[in-house]
């Protein structure tokens, strides 16, 4: 999001796959996550993933690029919904995935007629899907390995732009073939799956969980909360290795999660019921909370951070709602007149965890410092020991150690990124 390096960065296989695709060509990968872009670096063409809150940095580092006359082509979330605004800082852009579209683009430059916009339709099947690791050696990455299943999701959630990328339809990878990808990875790492959801149908996430079971590897992945309503699929889980589960749970309020198109979640149960039968099986939770929809009010926020502490998460987040380019979301604040910055990505004035639009019982304030509030309670050191260190021996050495340190890099995270301006 700006001129710093994080602690916390994950290798973006997004750019493993361009690596995978970019046959007779050199690569040099620079992450600007964990290393300065040198501002000396020649080449022929210089490509960008970029997400919304990485936009303006993006655009900054693309202009001095392309003011030495090399050519900039963009391409991930942001400007697959905005490629018009991306345009006035790249050469190129692709919207949609990059498999089959971008090595058109290396052949269009090649013979020098690169081409504005590259569209994928976003069909194509993973049956044949690479990613070139060998980029990512050397950075400093945490200690976690990466894979992905599936991409897109079966939920449409207000706030969220999934569908938007990519489409209805649900793509997964042969389960068996995956397999072949996760055994030449280092099996002493938590593996985690990129997956929005990794729960599209019980008869495919079987499948899965019967590659993974014999692999004996320690995993974890983002996962609905609606896997909690069959308890024998939670054993399968736990017995095929999976040791952390990311689960929006959103919001207490079920006024709000009927708005965000989300009333789905209350099918398992109550919340600390989940929670429950998870850690029974070994389980941890990283929790997600929201706030800022329409019955939202300060005590929202508290009751929320409380169920967090009493339910000892592991880990947890407690965002302000924010309006991306893609979600309805960002289309009905809009269109409400409720945005307090349109393009709050490119305002200079903005820093992170500040109010985009104007909540309605709760102020823009009053929400800003209650979720930082709330951050601030789950990771003070006195709330990591009670929730990491008094599990009643429910985990293993390996896990307690990983939400160790998780809570603490997340602790550090959390005061580094409040307030921070985007980009340079």
């Amino acid at each position: 999001m700006g001129d710093y390096r994080s602690t916390d960065a994950m290798p973006p296989l997004a750019i493993g796959i361009l690596a995978a695709r970019s046959v007779g060509h050199q690569i040099r990968f620079f992450d600007d996550k964990t290393e300065a872009i040198p501002e000396n670096l020649e080449a022929d063409l210089v490509a960008f993933s970029v997400e919304t809150f990485t936009a303006r940095r993006a655009y900054q580092i693309a202009d001095g690029f392309r003011l030495r006359g090399i050519p900039v082509v963009m391409g991930g979330y942001h400007p697959t919904f905005l490629p018009e605004e991306a345009l006035l800082h790249a050469d190129a852009v692709v919207t949609g995935d990059a498999e089959g579209v971008w090595e058109n683009l290396l052949d269009d430059l090649a013979a020098g007629r690169l081409q504005r916009i590259y569209r994928s339709d976003n069909e194509t099947a993973l049956d044949h899907m690479r990613i070139d690791r060998s980029i990512f050696a050397g950075k400093r990455y945490a200690p976690i390995e990466l894979a992905q299943y599936g991409r897109g999701c079966r939920f449409v959630c207000d706030f969220c732009s999934i569908h938007e990328f990519y489409g209805t339809q649900v793509r997964l990878r042969p389960a068996q073939q995956l397999r072949d990808e996760l055994e030449s990875l280092n099996n002493k790492r938590l593996l985690f799956f990129v997956d929005d959801n990794l729960f599209s149908t019980k008869a495919h996430l079987e499948a899965l969980l019967g590659v993974l079971t014999p692999l004996r590897r320690r995993w974890s992945c983002q996962i609905s909360i609606d896997v909690a309503r069959d308890p024998e699929l939670l054993d399968q889980l736990a017995a095929a290795g999976c040791r952390y589960v990311l689960i929006g749970f959103e919001s207490l309020e079920p006024a709000n999660l009927k708005q965000m198109r989300k009333p789905w979640n209350q099918v398992a149960g109550e919340y600390r019921k989940v929670v429950g039968a998870l850690h029974a099986r070994g389980i941890g939770v990283y929790g997600t909370f929201v706030f800022g929809y329409d019955h939202d009010t300060p005590d929202t926020i508290r009751r929320s951070l409380d169920f967090a502490l009493e339910s000892r998460l592991e880990i947890a987040n407690f965002n302000p709602l924010t309006p991306t380019p893609g979600s309805g979301l960002y289309a009905r604040l809009h269109a409400e007149g409720r945005l307090i910055s349109k393009q709050w990505w490119l305002d200079p004035d903005y820093r992170y965890g500040a109010p985009i639009f104007a909540p309605r019982l709760i102020t823009a304030t009053q929400l800003t410092e209650g979720c930082f509030e709330a951050k601030r309670a789950f990771y003070a050191w006195s709330s990591i020991a009670r929730r990491v260190l008094d599990n009643d021996n429910q985990f293993s050495w390996f896990s307690t150690t990983m939400t160790t340190v998780a809570n603490v890099i997340s602790r550090r995270e959390v005061y580094r990124k409040q307030g921070r301006r985007l980009g340079a």
